[in-house]
């Protein structure tokens, strides 16, 4: 995977995959597994990238469901670009997160609603999301970022 960073801000957050050959299944395109990789991939730079440091020591995410849409796929030596946001605020321990894969074109072929809980590093146990962790990534007026 190779992956250059792009901005985080109301508008969501995005990184740019480069399709490695070690990336591609034997039908000549990206393998499924790789599109879960990129997925984690994003929403870890996501989280780094906007958490205040104390929170990144205190709390961890873990997936407990994806849902994908495949509606396309690239090739090795191809570039999609993701994008991530928050649609909504967080419920409890969980955290939904959309993640979309647009190609050299910027037609959207993966589409994914992921869902995070926040887990407690101290003692690996589940915590519901703290307004303050929650709050850099909402949009004051919709209560998510667009």
């Amino acid at each position: 995977m190779s992956s250059k960073l792009g901005p985080a801000n109301s508008a969501g957050f995005s990184l740019t995959f480069a399709a490695l050959p070690e990336n591609i299944d034997e039908l000549g395109h990206v393998n499924n597994a790789v599109w879960v990789q990129w997925m984690e991939a994003i929403a870890t730079a996501h989280w780094e990238a906007v958490a205040l440091p104390e929170y990144r020591a205190a709390y961890a995410w873990v997936v407990t469901r994806h849902e994908i849409d495949y509606r396309g796929n690239v090739s090795a030596g191809e570039q999609v670009t993701a994008r991530t946001f928050i649609p909504a605020g967080p419920s409890g321990a969980r955290f939904d997160r959309r993640v979309d894969f647009s190609n050299a074109e910027g037609k959207v072929i993966v589409s994914a609603r992921t869902t995070w809980v926040m887990i407690e590093r101290a003692n690996g146990r589940i915590k519901r999301v703290p307004r303050e962790v929650a709050a850099p990534f909402m949009d004051d007026a919709t209560g998510a970022k667009a």
